[in-house]
C-alpha cells in the first residue's frame, strides 16, 4: 500500500468509503454485516488505515457498522472520518446532539477527521450563519481533542467553494472533492482542485470511479486505453489519473464487494502516474464521451434574453447533461432544488422563443419537459 504524508500522519493512499457497503436484497439501509465485516478486516489487514463514514450513509447504519467492527482494533491504528450532516438543512441547529450521537455510534472518543458535509448552493448560507454555532462548536471539540483534523466536502460550484474558504478557510485542513477524469472538465473539477490547492489545502477525493461508471467504459475507449497500458485494468486508469494530480492526498472508494476491494488495493501497491500524453488522451476520451450524451450548449446566453419566464437556461442544460450522461444521481436534483421555484424547468411554458435564437438549434422546450419529469421539479 502506498502512503501519503499529511502533517505528522501517514495515510494509506486508498481509503475505504463506507457509503456503498454490501447490502441485503438491495436495501440500502440493511447492511450485510458479515460481508461488510470481512471487507473491513481485509482492508485493515492489507494496509488501508483510513475509513470514511457519515451520518446519512446507509440510512444511518454506516456509522454503526464502522463502530462495531473497527472498534475491535487498537484505536490509534486507524483513522476514522465522519461528517456533520448539513446536506439536510433541518440539522443545522443540532450540531451538539448529532456529534455526541456520532461518537456513540462509532464507539470512539474522538474522530481523526471531521467534515462539514456537502457544501453547496442549498446550504452555504446556513453553514455560514453564526446563529447555528456550527463552526464554534466544532472548533471547541477540536480544542478538546475530540476532533483531530477539520475539513469539508463540497459538491457545489467553484463560487460556493470560494465563499466557504473565504469565511472558514483559516480553520480548514483539507477539502474533499468529486474528482475524476470524466469530471475534469464536465464538472469543472480541474478549476475546483486548483482553487483548493491555491488555498493551501490537500485534496481528498470522492467518486474516483464516478459511481462505477469509469470501471465500464465503451469498448472503443476501453480498447484504446488497453493499447496504451496492456497490463492495466480499466478501473486502474481512474486511480492512475488521480496519482498524477498535484495535491491529491487521499482517494476514497466506496467498494461494494470483496472483489472490488482486492482489485483496488492491488492497484495501490505502487505509484504509476500517467505521462502527459496519456493524461491528455484520457481527458480527450472523457470529453468525447460526455459530448455524445449531452446537448451541445455553449452557454452563449442568447436564449435567456428571449425567455419570458427568465429561466437560467444554460445552467439548466448543464444540469440536464449531468443527469442524463451519468444515469441519474443526486447532483442535478440537489442543484435544481436549491434554485428558486421560479427558475426550475417545470416553469418552462414551451413558447420556443429561446429556440428561435439558439445557434446550436437545441430543442430547449423538449429538454425542459423531459428534465422536469426526470427530477420532479
Amino acid at each position: 500500500m502506498i502512503y501519503r504524508t499529511f502533517q505528522n500522519l501517514q495515510l494509506s493512499g486508498l481509503g475505504l468509503g463506507m457509503m456503498r457497503l454490501p447490502v441485503v436484497d438491495g436495501k440500502d439501509g440493511q447492511i450485510d454485516e458479515k460481508a461488510a465485516a470481512e471487507m473491513i478486516d481485509y482492508a485493515y489487514q492489507n494496509g488501508i488505515n483510513y475509513f470514511d463514514t457519515a451520518w446519512g450513509y446507509h440510512d444511518g447504519h454506516s456509522e454503526l457498522t464502522a463502530g462495531k467492527y473497527l472498534s475491535r482494533y487498537p484505536r490509534e491504528s486507524y483513522m476514522l472520518a465522519t461528517k456533520f450532516p448539513g446536506y439536510d438543512n433541518s440539522n443545522m441547529g443540532k450540531v451538539k446532539e448529532i456529534f455526541e450521537k456520532q461518537l456513540e455510534k462509532c464507539q470512539t472518543e474522538y474522530f481523526d477527521f471531521y467534515l462539514f458535509h456537502n457544501v453547496y448552493e442549498g446550504n452555504i448560507d446556513d453553514y455560514l450563519n453564526p446563529e447555528f454555532g456550527i463552526m464554534d462548536y466544532l472548533l471547541e471539540q477540536k480544542k478538546n481533542g475530540r476532533i483531530r483534523h477539520l475539513g469539508f466536502s463540497a459538491h457545489g460550484s467553484k463560487a460556493v467553494i470560494r465563499r466557504f474558504l473565504e469565511a472558514y478557510g483559516e480553520h480548514m485542513e483539507f477539502c474533499q472533492l468529486q474528482l475524476n477524469y470524466m469530471d475534469w472538465h464536465f464538472q469543472d473539477a480541474k478549476e475546483k482542485a486548483e482553487l483548493v490547492s491555491e488555498a493551501g489545502l490537500p485534496i481528498w477525493v470522492m467518486e474516483p470511479l464516478r459511481g462505477g461508471k469509469l470501471a465500464n467504459l465503451p469498448e472503443e475507449a476501453a480498447n484504446e486505453l488497453r493499447s496504451m497500458r496492456p497490463a492495466e485494468s480499466i478501473p486502474a486508469w481512474a486511480f492512475r489519473f488521480l496519482q498524477t494530480i498535484p495535491g491529491v492526498t487521499m482517494v476514497l472508494s466506496g467498494m461494494s464487494n470483496m472483489e472490488q476491494l482486492k482489485e483496488n488495493i492491488a492497484v495501490w501497491e505502487k505509484d504509476a502516474p500517467l505521462t502527459q500524453k496519456e493524461f491528455d488522451r484520457l481527458i480527450e476520451i472523457a470529453d468525447e464521451e460526455t459530448r455524445k450524451g449531452g446537448l451541445p450548449c455553449t452557454a452563449c446566453h442568447y436564449c435567456t434574453s428571449h425567455c419570458p419566464k427568465e429561466l437560467p437556461i444554460p445552467e439548466l442544460i448543464a444540469l440536464y447533461n449531468e443527469h442524463k450522461i451519468t444515469g441519474g444521481g443526486f447532483i442535478a436534483p440537489m442543484a435544481v432544488g436549491s434554485m428558486p421555484e421560479s427558475s426550475r424547468p417545470a416553469n418552462c411554458i414551451g413558447c420556443r422563443s429561446c429556440e428561435q435564437v439558439c445557434p446550436q438549434q437545441i430543442k430547449i422546450s423538449e429538454m425542459m419537459s423531459e428534465f422536469s419529469a426526470m427530477i420532479g421539479m
